[in-house]
């Protein structure tokens, strides 16, 4: 049966995770809703305040007053339960920003991908914080525990690993992913686990293991655990949920994409993207530049002289319904969604399904 975790300093009773989806998909909503059924909701620090009037001219200001907002609101919807994560990209120009209000609003976690959050735990000025890494082989867990273990006395306090079915930004590189040479989540799974065991024998603790991409049910779910998963990670899913921060329109593009609509796409940050193919996306051409009138100064990787969109533009379009001028992002499994739920309803329906199967 589906057991309760426990972290360092911390427990959660339902061992799932909720992917933090930005831009505008995953707030307090969503979050709030998945910690009062007793898992981790997240909050994406991608552009929180997109909804926010004056973002464009104060960007900046917006964001970080949303995310504070953003946290304070998930923890009265979430009455009290569950635990309250933050997904942080390392990519962000405000990464030190974004991780000092998550610090200072008392988060339960920060999560942190989109590259290797080596300094996150200079920046993290709050001990009590869970901090996890999110990562796609064993040489970025290795990198990253061997960094914080000798510059900073830390290990991580969990660990996400995200496979190549995940949707959004990935960490793995295009022609790996198109042509199927991917490791997969499974093998690093394995590596992971025994490569863990040298830090919890040393700090004390057991570092729990999530794993994320392409998880689409409860039977994903006992696939993992019975292979030494303690949990699970699952964006996509929480999409189509009647508490979703997303627009309508947004859920229906993912409740009506077929196989066929779920594509691989080139994004300035320099990552390779899993997404619905659209008007967007078929017009996107990585040899030619785009003529940005307005930057947000979001993203180190991406220079507005020569990228080739505006990233952030596509998804705040996508978000607030213009689901065909904007990047939808969505996992490999995403086609196999055909109505909107309730988080309560998704999260019963997944926990009775893991349950089944692991009683088998």
């Amino acid at each position: 049966m589906l057991k309760e975790i426990k972290f360092r300093n911390r427990k959660l009773s339902v061992p799932i995770i909720q992917g933090g989806m930005g831009i505008g998909i995953s707030l307090s909503n969503l979050a709030g809703s998945v910690m009062k059924e007793g898992g981790m909701g997240v909050i994406s620090a991608a552009h929180p305040g997109c909804y926010k009037e004056g973002f464009k001219t104060n960007t900046f200001q917006c964001n970080m007053d949303a995310f504070a907002e953003e946290i304070h609101k998930a923890r009265y919807i979430s009455e009290g339960r569950g635990l309250l994560g933050v997904n942080i990209m390392c990519a962000s120009e405000d990464y030190d920003d974004y991780v000092k209000v998550a610090c200072r609003e008392n988060v339960d976690a920060i999560i942190s991908g989109a590259g290797i959050p080596l300094k996150l735990p200079s920046v993290a000025d709050n001990k009590d914080v869970l901090l996890a890494p999110i990562v796609s082989s064993v040489k970025a867990f290795n990198v990253i525990a061997k960094y914080w273990d000798k510059h900073y006395g830390i290990c991580p306090d969990f660990i996400v690993i995200e496979g190549s079915m995940a949707g959004g930004h990935l960490g793995f590189k295009k022609e790996q992913i198109l042509n199927g040479n991917c490791e997969s989540a499974e093998s690093i799974l394995y590596g992971i686990r025994d490569a863990k065991i040298p830090y919890e024998n040393k700090y004390g603790f057991k570092i729990p293991i999530f794993v994320a991409g392409g998880i689409f049910d409860g039977k994903d779910i006992a696939k993992y655990l019975k292979l030494g998963a303690d949990g699970v990670q699952m964006g996509t899913r929480f999409i189509a949920t009647h508490e979703c921060d997303a627009s309508d329109e947004f859920k229906n593009a993912i409740i009506n994409c077929k196989k066929d609509d779920i594509v691989i796409i080139d994004s300035p940050t320099g990552f390779p993207g899993r997404a619905l193919k659209n008007r967007f996306t078929e017009s996107i051409n990585p040899d030619l530049k785009a003529e940005i009138t307005h930057c947000y100064n979001c993203m180190i990787p991406c220079n507005p002289s020569n990228t080739i969109y505006c990233i952030s533009d596509a998804l705040i379009n996508a978000a607030k319904g213009d689901t065909e001028n904007g990047v939808v992002f969505a996992g490999e499994n995403a086609y196999r969604i055909k109505k909107a739920v309730s988080v309560k309803e998704l999260t019963d329906e997944l926990i009775r399904e893991a349950n089944e199967s692991l009683g088998r």
